[in-house]
């Protein structure tokens, strides 16, 4: 049995997924959470296997708890699949760096999901097919050193007077 924790701030997103992935009679829903800090707290209690994590929820959201259950990972063997609305390659980059398991697409049909779930099970990492190809076109950044100069200065409070 695959036993999960989902983690989506959004209610009716949270219950759907919650309600299609208990028809799988592999994988157990073992608990269901709003925000990042309610997720943290479950995932230490419980100890799932994987942690499906909202990218953008409230307290810690998806990429920072990655990084908590990472750095826990002695404690916490469970593996991490990202789910966004957001296609932006900062985001996956970093979820790429936290070495997540998967990073799927809130638009991905349901049984995606549930392949992708069994995949991270036998170690496989699952990317949103959409995704892919950017992990492969890094976009330098097009300010110069001055700019950016410049950028850290103005952020320390000073001015050009």
């Amino acid at each position: 049995m695959i036993r999960v924790v989902i983690a989506e701030d959004q209610k009716m997103l949270r219950g759907a997924l919650t309600a299609l992935l208990k028809f799988e009679t592999d994988i157990e829903v073992l608990a269901e959470v709003s925000d990042g800090q309610k997720a943290w707290e479950v995932i230490q209690r419980k100890q799932p296997d994987v942690c499906i994590l909202d990218i953008e929820m409230p307290i810690i959201n998806g990429l920072e708890l990655a990084d908590k259950i990472k750095k826990e990972r002695i404690l916490h063997q469970c593996k991490i699949i990202i789910v966004t609305t957001f296609a932006r390659p900062g985001y996956l980059q970093k979820a790429m760096d936290l070495q997540v398991d998967g990073y799927l697409l809130k638009d991905e049909p349901i049984d995606y999901l549930i392949e992708s779930i069994r995949k991270v099970m036998n170690g496989e990492r699952v990317i949103s097919i959409d995704l892919a190809a950017s992990l492969f076109m890094k976009e330098e950044n097009p300010l110069s050193e001055r700019e950016i100069e410049v950028l850290r200065l103005t952020k320390d409070g000073l001015t050009t007077s």
